[in-house]
């Protein structure tokens, strides 16, 4: 495994981090009733990242054999014609998420309205797994960071023996952010309470904001390379 692979992982690792599944309802759920949950919270982000494990890796097993089998078609115009039509599509498509757009469109960007609903119903620790479930779930279709870092690593050809352990500990990254932030909690309540207010109050603020940004950077660099290869290189 090559150090830029390495590092192109780590931040594809830290932008999940950043997701609503990953740090949002950590921090809703840390600031709960406001009543400690440690166990609670540990048993969703434990479910987090077994789940996103296990999605890891159904993809990388099947990702390897479609590569093998495409081969060199990939490698191709029309593959790269499908890059850049992709690309395109996924940049106009991150204009949804325009804070701006929204609010004329009469959509709120703050996430709060579902924290309060999963507060209100998540009391038991089955409940926190079902809700790491359902967040997971229903982050699988804007999961780019995550696709992208199975990508690098079934297109650098890693063997099992490498693959595994390094998506797993994508996953422990992934998580990473809010488990410091719960230490932190932890260590000074009060303290801590007030920072967790500030920084859920900026996520479900900016949250639908970031992942437009996601969907536009993605876009743009996977339109960027079709077009290269399609029209600048021979």
């Amino acid at each position: 495994m090559t150090v830029a692979l390495l590092i192109g992982l780590i931040v594809l690792a830290l932008l999940d981090s950043t997701s609503i599944g990953t740090l949002l309802i950590p921090v809703f759920l840390m600031l709960a009733a406001g009543r400690p949950i440690v166990g609670k919270v540990l048993v969703y982000l434990i479910t987090i990242v077994v789940f996103y494990f296990a999605v890891g890796v159904a993809l990388m097993l099947g990702l390897r054999p479609m590569l093998d089998t495409l081969g060199d078609s990939l490698d191709s115009p029309v593959g790269y014609w499908i890059e850049l039509i992709v690309g395109v599509a996924l940049f106009l498509f991150s204009f949804r998420f325009d804070p701006k757009r929204r609010a004329k469109q009469g959509r709120s960007s703050d996430a709060s309205a579902t924290i309060e609903r999963i507060e209100r119903s998540q009391k038991s620790v089955w409940g926190m797994v079902v809700l790491g479930l359902t967040a997971g779930a229903i982050e699988l279709v804007t999961m780019l960071p995550y696709l992208g870092a199975i990508g690098l690593m079934a297109t650098e050809g890693l063997s099992p023996v490498e693959w595994v352990p390094t998506l797993a500990l994508y996953n422990v990254v992934m998580v990473l952010p809010a488990l410091l932030l719960l230490l932190l909690r932890l260590a000074a309540r009060g303290r801590a309470e007030r920072l967790l207010q500030r920084i859920g109050a900026y996520l479900s603020r900016h949250c639908v904001a970031f992942l437009g940004w996601v969907l536009a950077i993605v876009g743009f660099l996977l339109a960027r390379d079709g077009f290269a290869r399609l029209f600048l290189f021979d």
